[in-house]
């Protein structure tokens, strides 16, 4: 399945929104608590990490890359949740974070030509 940004967007505030219905918290502590799930789904892509390497010698290998995949994908809908939790303009954050990281990482966007 190929998401676009809309149909991404679109998805993220769909589970902001059930989660919010959902929610039996005050606001800031249901926001609190779902940052904090970030840990817990960083904790299981390195259990999955973990489980490739075969490294707890009890269980052997007991994951898959593609489970580490998963569990990645995870920490990124959680953390997209968590932001669009965070303001109301999480696309528009993103997008200048990333804009900011790939300016430092790799330099200026080269100028298009036009």
């Amino acid at each position: 399945m190929t998401t676009n940004d809309d149909e991404l967007w679109t998805t993220i505030d769909r589970l902001r929104a059930w989660l919010d219905e959902n929610n039996r918290r005050p606001p800031q502590e249901a926001l609190l608590l779902r940052v904090l799930k970030l840990s817990e789904e960083v904790g299981e892509v390195a259990q999955a990490v973990i489980g490739v390497a075969g490294q707890n010698p009890r269980k052997g290998v007991s994951h898959t890359w593609q489970d580490v995949e998963s569990e990645l994908c995870d920490v990124a809908v959680t953390a997209l949740v968590a932001l669009s939790t965070l303001t109301p303009d999480a696309r528009g954050t993103l997008a200048a974070h990333l804009a900011k990281v790939t300016e430092r990482s790799l330099g200026p966007a080269p100028e298009v030509q036009g």
